[in-house]
C-alpha cells in the first residue's frame, strides 16, 4: 500500500445510498492509498449548513431512490433498500465509532443496510454489526464513543464538509459519487487544481448573492 504525503479521509453516514455504490471505489483506493474511515452524523452536517437532505424534499426523494437503484443496477451491484429511509442511524454510527475503521469494517455496515436492506434502527442489525466490528453493544452507551462521534462530525464541519459520502485528500474535498474519478485524478497529479481554467474556476467570485 502506497502512502500519501497528504492525509486521506473518507467521511460517511450509512443513512448515505450514495456513500454505500461507493464501496467498492473506495475498496479499491485503500488498496493503494493509506485511508481514515470517519463516520460522522449527517443530520449534524445538514444543521452545520442550513441544508435540507435530498430525502426531505419530495420531488427529489423520489428521484434519489431511482437514480441510486439504477446506478447500482448499471454497476451491477447488489443492492437493496431498508424498509424506510430516512431513517435514524445513531446507533450504527455509534457502534462504527467504537473502534479505529477498516475499509472492510464500512463495507459491512453498508452491506447490512444497502444490500441485505435489512431495518436499520432494530436490534438485530445492530447486534449484527457489533458482531461484524467485534465491539460490544453496550459500547453505544459509552460516553467516550458519543464524544467520538461527535467529535468526527464537529471536525468534518470544521474541514467544510457539508455532504457524504465525502472524501477528503489533504485539504480538498471530493464530494459524492461521481466525485471519485476526480479525486483520483488528484491524488495521481495534486497540481491538478492550479492550473488553467481549474485554477480560474478555483477561485470564481460571486457577483450576486441570495438573501437568507
Amino acid at each position: 500500500m502506497a502512502s500519501s504525503e497528504m492525509p486521506i479521509v473518507w467521511y460517511f453516514d450509512v443513512i448515505s445510498p450514495f456513500a454505500a455504490l461507493v464501496i467498492p471505489e473506495i475498496t479499491a483506493l485503500s488498496a493503494q492509498h493509506d485511508i481514515m474511515f470517519r463516520p460522522v452524523l449527517f443530520a449534524g452536517l445538514l444543521k452545520a449548513f442550513g441544508h435540507l437532505g435530498p430525502a426531505e424534499i419530495p420531488a427529489k426523494r423520489t428521484q434519489t431512490y431511482r437514480m441510486v437503484q439504477w446506478l447500482a443496477d448499471e454497476r451491477g451491484l447488489a443492492f437493496r433498500a431498508p424498509p424506510a429511509h430516512p431513517f435514524n442511524p445513531l446507533t450504527l454510527l455509534r457502534l462504527l465509532s467504537a473502534k479505529d475503521l477498516t475499509v472492510a469494517d464500512a463495507a459491512a455496515a453498508f452491506r447490512l443496510v444497502w444490500v441485505e436492506g435489512r431495518d436499520p434502527e432494530s436490534a438485530e442489525t445492530a447486534a449484527a454489526l457489533a458482531s461484524a466490528l467485534d465491539v460490544p453493544m453496550d459500547a453505544v452507551q459509552d460516553p467516550a464513543v458519543k464524544d467520538r462521534l461527535r467529535t468526527n462530525t464537529e471536525a468534518a464541519v470544521a474541514a467544510g464538509v457539508y455532504g457524504v459520502p465525502t472524501l477528503a485528500v489533504g485539504h480538498e474535498l471530493f464530494w459524492g459519487l461521481d466525485a471519485m474519478p476526480m479525486a483520483r485524478a488528484y491524488l495521481a497529479d495534486p497540481g491538478l487544481f492550479d492550473r488553467g481554467e481549474m485554477a480560474r474556476v478555483s477561485n470564481l467570485p460571486m457577483s450576486v448573492e441570495r438573501p437568507r
